[in-house]
């Protein structure tokens, strides 16, 4: 049975993510900040019938937390298979250039960026024993600096001078871990669920959980024949959702 960790996976897509993946018969490591709230959401799919899902407390913005999460896990786990870097914050609503708190936007990349950064890390290890690792990184296509350069793209006129940067650091950090995984079974991608109606946002945006869950999942279960090193977005539907950075 193929394992899969997912950060930030107590509610919305992170959470729907698992129940997918748990129907597809990985076994979830449901990772969640708050132990208790992880806790409540195994339960709540174990009631439906998977019972290969298990909480698992990570603070990506921890790292004694992160590393008692991988020693947790390499302790019942030979290796991992897939990684979905789904935790992320979307900071105060006013981002404005000229006048964010920075403290502001150091929180925002902690959580999206540094955060992603040092759980990978921490579970490298494992992913290289996997036959066919897979990495996730759950992004945005505000952080995609064509369509904010693009003043016909729906994405120009919202700016936010603290959640687009941290996406657009974390699509960069991607393009180097594929490349310096080129030749190696690994396919590391960022992926832009779309614009979802969850508390994130204040429940706007046309997409509904479930669907932007299956389109994270489908790049989670990718083959050896996958690809890999590219960004795709949900909102993005040419080109096969071949989204430009």
């Amino acid at each position: 049975m193929k394992t899969v960790l997912i950060t930030g996976a107590n509610k919305s897509i992170g959470f729907e993510s698992a129940r997918i993946l748990a129907k597809n018969g990985y076994f979830v490591y449901l990772g969640a900040r708050d132990a208790a709230k992880g806790k409540e959401a195994a339960a709540k799919l174990h009631a439906e019938g998977l019972t290969n899902v298990e909480p698992i407390q990570i603070d990506v913005t921890d790292k004694a937390s992160i590393k008692a999460a991988q020693k947790s896990l390499a302790e019942k786990q030979a290796s991992l298979d897939v990684l979905i870097n789904n935790a992320g914050i979307l900071g105060s609503w006013e981002q404005s250039a000229q006048d964010v708190d920075v403290n502001i936007i150091r929180e925002v990349f902690d959580t999206n960026y540094f955060g992603v950064i040092n759980v990978t890390q921490a579970f490298l290890p494992l992913l290289k024993k996997s036959d066919a690792p897979v990495i996730v990184n759950v992004t945005s296509g505000l952080g995609s600096l064509t369509l904010h350069s693009d003043p016909n793209s729906k994405f120009y006129p919202v700016k936010t001078a603290a959640y687009g940067p941290s996406k657009t650091a974390l699509n960069a950090f991607t393009v180097v871990l594929a490349y310096e995984l080129r030749d190696t079974n690994f396919k590391v991608n960022a992926i832009d669920p779309g614009y979802t109606a969850t508390d994130f946002n204040n429940n706007q945006g046309p997409f509904k959980v479930e669907d932007s869950a299956a389109f994270v999942v489908k790049y989670a279960m990718l083959g050896t024949d996958g690809p890999t090193g590219k960004f795709f977005s949900h909102d993005v539907p040419e080109n096969n959702n071949e989204c430009p950075w």
